[in-house]
């Protein structure tokens, strides 16, 4: 995706926030640091405000739930290409204040590099393979793996699966 949007150029993406090998805010930074003026548009079933603020952090993006994507899907698009933000209503906080707030909650809890395993993990991808898509040793992967299960008071692989639905990292219909 990351190469194919290079290539393209185009004026907005939309993406998926739980997209299969990397999460559709990790591609987005990515992809901003190659094209910054590219904006974005992220649907997702997950109604997480903490994931909205976190999203906001990438600029002028919009946040839309998938079930609610039709009409208000055009009006994300009309904003982003007016360089505003658009947050579902159902998700909008009060305030700036309260949405860095929330920022910082949703991103203090894992570096990058721990999502890409906690996402892989929950993807079913053995050690191996992770390892070699990130450019870690298997034993970095796992103790990424006993790190996050340990912090985050996880006890079994579907424990691993849930927490990253939660934060967002994949999607039930992957």
């Amino acid at each position: 995706m990351i190469e194919r949007t290079v290539r393209l150029r185009p004026d907005v993406v939309i993406a998926d926030i739980g997209m299969p090998m990397m999460n559709g805010l990790d591609a987005a930074r990515k992809l901003r640091e190659q094209i910054p003026s590219l904006r974005f548009i992220f649907l997702t079933m997950q109604d997480n405000p903490n994931l909205a603020a976190f999203a906001l952090q990438l600029g002028a993006i919009a946040f839309v739930l998938k079930h609610s994507a039709g009409q208000e899907l055009l009006k994300a698009i009309e904003h982003v290409l007016r360089g505003q933000s658009y947050v579902t209503p159902k998700l909008r906080a009060a305030d700036w204040v309260e949405t860095r707030t929330r920022a910082r909650q949703f991103s203090r809890e894992m570096t990058p590099r721990q999502r890409d395993v906690v996402q892989m993990l929950a993807e079913g991808r053995p050690m191996k393979e992770i390892a070699w898509r990130l450019n870690l040793s298997e034993k970095t992967v796992e103790f990424h793996k006993h790190h996050i299960m340990n912090v985050f008071n996880l006890k079994n692989n579907a424990e691993v699966v849930l927490f990253a639905l939660k934060q967002g990292l994949i999607s039930v219909d992957n």
